[in-house]
Order: structure tokens, then C-alpha cells, then sequence
């Protein structure tokens, strides 16, 4: 069959041979025809694959994801060979000697080394929920992939020069059109979903609140292509929208799991429900995987927070804890270290030339220290001195009391600090030697440590990690004075979850949201 596919492709280029008179283009047209080939294999084997009737819309649902995998990778291909020859044609001079010697060879690597980067950093937009820092990870590793494996593939083959410094050339332009034709299709993918295309219907069971988490989560961005059925559950569900329906009781759903009957199409059910219940879960777990259905165990809450039990090891035997700690790991925590200490450098650095400016206007409005110290608690519980431009008047309630919107204690400059986060920059001297970190939980006096301690629950769990300049409640709106309860839990919640979620690229995103923050107004910055 291959040879007769073939032919028919050699005689489509035939007929076009007049007209392709550059060879990178009959290049890429025989390169896309045996890519054509390769998609018609796929689709006469799912055609010829064995599904059963009853489940054929099910499985053509599941193989979704995987078609709009495939078409990203076939996109991916052709802009790498599109790039190849723009460059050559707009940069002759970075073309390498090699290239232009046997250029047909050198695409060939070149898709070669495509092929082995897709196979590790293939891409990932075609996951229902997937962030923008992943997506660029994704892109950014990918690209760079593929550039290290051709430079030292042709390195191997052929002593040419030139080819470093095309590679140089080539890898970022690639990463910026990757990087494009990703979000592109992420847009079309989302307005796709958007209108009922690749979606998923989903039915939760239980009522603990711990559904509720899941169900934002999958009905925050419409384009994530999720369709919530609703939810069977003996008791309603407190707070719950509007949209999410009962369906029915648990005796309902056992009936339904009795006669194997499903009035509509099922492809998840998220299930919440105790381990008192365990028989009941049992046969919701056969039933779901007797028609195919993706089971999921949702952890239930246990007061404000969720059993969120991980995985460890004790020797041979499986433990669980709350509590998951990237940062445990040596490597990470090597990482971020090496990271904070590049960066707090190079900003105690460049401070020094603007140091005596901000130190003369402090003094000319407030009389007291150019800077302002202050004990707040460190990792595990630990105190230690934090410092700050002083942005207040001396007061005897510093250590005790947060700045308020009109604080009189503020004196002019100190207050343009404030607003410009322009006093937290003694701080990169504390991240300097260890105290703190650029990205973590913010430090609180030792005052509200003990107070919210007793108040909140899992508020010490916050201190598992170095206190940082800027961190992830900050940047989603918990920054700033806290005068309800419900605001220090919220914060405490997110300097949790952090903790638990830490990578080095949220550190990026967290930073750079921070950034933003200086040129937007804040209205929790004072």
C-alpha cells in the first residue's frame, strides 16, 4: 500500500515539477504528502478497529484529545521546515556551509531532531486545563530541544562551520513562532469547545463541599469543554449554583447502577462521598468501569480545608500525608536557592547608586534610621530581622498594627514607597544571606503569628518554607491590610497551597505578575 501511495505522490510532483522550480519546495511538498500518508494510516486503522456500538461515540469522544494532538504536531513540522527556509532566504549570510552543499540533507536532520524533541515536549495545549506558564515551558524546552539535537547530529556528520551560529539564530525565532501558533491554536481550540465540540459530561456524587471545589474549577473557563450534568447526593449541596442540578438521591443512582441503565452520556463522575460508604463506592467504581466512564475519588473537607492525602514512602510501607512539600526535594530547593541569590545580587547592586537619594528624602521628612527592622517569623517558626525603607513615622504600634488606607503614621515618600513596593527592597539583602526568599509565604509579626495561629487552623503550615518578598496570595488579591478573619484564612489558603504546588516556573509567573503590579494600581497597595 505504501508503494502505491508512493507513486501517487510521485506523479502529483511530477505534474508540479514545472512549476516548483526550487527544490526546498519539492522538498516540503514530498514532506507533506508522506505526512498525508502517514494521517491515512491512522484513519483507515480507527475505521478498521473493532468498537462496539454502544460505546463508538464514547470512544470517539476519548480519541478526540489525541486527533487534536496529532493535527498540533503536523502544524509543528510544517512551521519548522517554513522557518528553515525564511531564514535561508531572508539571511543567506547565516546560512551554514553544509546547507549549501546538500540542503535536502540538512532538512531531513532537522526533522529528525523535531521528531526526537516531540517525543519528550510534544505539545499539551490539547489538555482541558493547562496554564499559559506551562504552555510556554512547553514551547521554550521544545524548541530548544530540537535546536541542541540538530547542532550536534550535523556536528557529527560534517565538520562544516557556520551552523552554530544559524542555531543561535534559528532556536529563539522558532521559540517565538512556536510560541504563537500555540496560542493560535489555543484560541481556536477554546472557541471550538466553546461550541459543544470535544467536550466531556460530567456527573459529581455527594454533597461535601469538596464537589463545589472541583466543579469551579472545571466551569471557570467555558473553554475547557466541560458539561456538568449535575450531582446525586442525599442532601443538597450548600452554596451551589444554580446550574448545578440534583439529579437524584443515592438510592436513585443505585437503581440507576442496578439496571445498567444511563438515561444520557457519561464521561466523568467526580465522587465525594465517606469511606463509611465504601461498598457504595465500590459498585460506583464497577459500573464505571464497566461503561467506560473516568472515575474520580474527590478528598473530602475536613472543616476549611480538604484531605488532600499524598503518597510517601517509609521504608517499604505507603504512608499518607497532608502535606506535600516540593521543596523537601534537594534539587528544588538548590534551584530556588541558586536562583535568589542571582537575583537579590544584582538588585543590592544596583540599588547602591540610588541608595543615599532615598536615604536623604527619609531623612528630610521623617527624622529616625534609613531603614526600618522589624522581628517577624521565618521557616519552621523561626525569628528573624526583616528590613524595609522606612516608610512611617516612629511609632510605638509598629510592631503591632497593620498600615491602614489613610495611616497617619505615613509621611509622604514613604507612602509613594509603599504604593511602588519601593520600601521591600532592603529585603533582597535578607534573601541575600538566607532569611528570605524572592517568591514565598509574606512574613508576619510575631504579634499576628501568635494571634492567627490560634484563630487558624494550618496557619503554622505557612512557615514550612522560607518567607519570600512577594508570594501567591499577594498576586491574587490578598495583599494589604487584613481586616476580617476570613481575609487571613484566604491568605493562608493560597500561602498553603503554594507550598504545596511550588515549581521553579510559578516563581516566574508569580514575579512577573508582581512586576505588572508596579505599573497597575493596586488598590490594596498602602
Amino acid at each position: 500500500m505504501f508503494f502505491s501511495y508512493f507513486l501517487k505522490c510521485k506523479g502529483n510532483l511530477k505534474v508540479t515539477k514545472n512549476k516548483i522550480k526550487n527544490k526546498y519546495f519539492l522538498f516540503l511538498s514530498l514532506y507533506i504528502n508522506f505526512f498525508m500518508y502517514l494521517c491515512t494510516l491512522f484513519i483507515e486503522s480507527q475505521e478498521l478497529k473493532p468498537i462496539k456500538a454502544t460505546f463508538y461515540g464514547m470512544a470517539k469522544k476519548a480519541n478526540g484529545n489525541k486527533i487534536i494532538q496529532y493535527i498540533v504536531i503536523f502544524t509543528d513540522f510544517i512551521l519548522l521546515n517554513v522557518t528553515l527556509l525564511a531564514l535561508f532566504k531572508l539571511f543567506p549570510h547565516f546560512k551554514p556551509n553544509y546547507y549549501s552543499s546538500d540542503p535536502r540533507y540538512f532538512l531531513f536532520v532537522a526533522n529528525v531532531a523535531m521528531a526526537f524533541a516531540q517525543y519528550f515536549f510534544s505539545s499539551i495545549i490539547h489538555q482541558r486545563i493547562v496554564s499559559f506558564e506551562d504552555i510556554l515551558k512547553r514551547s521554550a524546552l521544545l524548541a530548544l530541544s530540537q535546536g541542541l539535537i540538530m547542532f550536534f547530529i550535523m556536528r557529527i556528520l560534517s565538520g562544516a562551520g557556520g551552523l552554530f551560529n544559524f542555531c543561535l539564530l534559528f532556536t529563539p525565532t522558532f521559540f517565538i513562532i512556536l510560541l504563537t501558533s500555540r496560542l493560535i491554536e489555543r484560541k481556536v481550540l477554546s472557541a471550538y469547545r466553546r461550541k459543544g465540540g470535544n467536550t466531556r459530561s460530567v456527573v459529581f456524587i455527594g454533597s461535601d463541599s469538596a464537589n463545589m471545589d472541583v466543579y469551579k474549577q472545571l466551569v471557570e473557563d467555558p473553554s475547557t469543554g466541560y458539561n456538568i450534568i449535575g450531582y446525586f447526593s442525599n442532601d443538597e449541596i450548600t452554596d451551589k449554583p444554580e446550574e448545578l442540578k440534583k439529579l437524584g438521591s443515592l438510592t436513585d443512582l443505585d437503581n440507576i447502577i442496578s439496571s445498567n441503565n444511563i438515561d444520557r452520556k457519561v464521561d466523568d463522575v467526580y465522587c465525594s462521598l465517606s469511606h463509611d460508604d465504601e461498598e457504595r463506592i465500590l459498585r460506583i467504581m464497577r459500573f464505571c468501569d464497566a461503561n467506560v466512564i473516568h472515575f474520580s475519588y474527590v478528598p473530602r473537607m475536613v472543616g476549611n480545608y480538604r484531605l488532600n492525602l499524598k503518597p510517601e514512602k517509609v521504608g517499604d510501607i505507603n504512608v499518607f500525608t497532608n502535606v506535600e512539600e516540593p521543596l523537601q526535594d534537594l534539587t528544588n530547593r538548590a534551584v530556588k536557592r541558586t536562583f535568589d541569590i542571582c537575583v537579590s545580587f544584582v538588585v543590592c547592586i544596583c540599588m547602591l547608586p540610588i541608595l543615599p537619594i532615598i536615604a536623604l528624602i527619609i531623612k528630610l521628612q521623617s527624622k529616625g534610621p534609613v531603614f526600618f527592622k522589624q522581628a517577624r517569623t521565618g521557616i519552621n517558626g523561626k525569628t528573624f530581622m526583616c528590613y524595609k525603607f522606612r516608610s512611617m513615622h516612629i511609632n510605638s504600634e509598629a510592631d503591632m498594627q497593620q498600615a491602614t488606607l489613610d495611616d497617619p503614621r505615613k509621611f509622604p515618600f514613604g507612602q509613594i514607597m509603599r504604593k511602588t513596593n519601593l520600601d521591600e527592597f532592603p529585603q533582597f539583602f535578607n534573601v541575600l544571606i538566607g532569611d528570605m526568599s524572592i517568591v514565598g509565604p509574606r512574613p508576619h509579626m510575631l504579634y499576628h503569628t501568635e494571634t492567627y495561629g490560634q484563630m487558624i487552623s494550618k496557619y503554622m503550615v505557612r512557615h514550612l518554607c522560607k518567607p519570600g518578598i512577594t508570594g501567591w496570595a499577594q498576586v491574587t488579591g490578598f495583599r494589604g491590610e487584613t481586616k476580617e478573619l476570613w481575609q487571613m484564612e484566604e491568605r493562608v489558603k493560597r500561602d498553603i497551597w503554594y507550598i504545596e504546588h511550588w515549581t521553579f516556573w510559578l516563581d516566574i509567573k508569580i514575579i512577573l505578575k508582581t512586576f505588572i503590579s508596579l505599573f497597575v494600581k493596586d488598590k490594596n497597595a498602602y
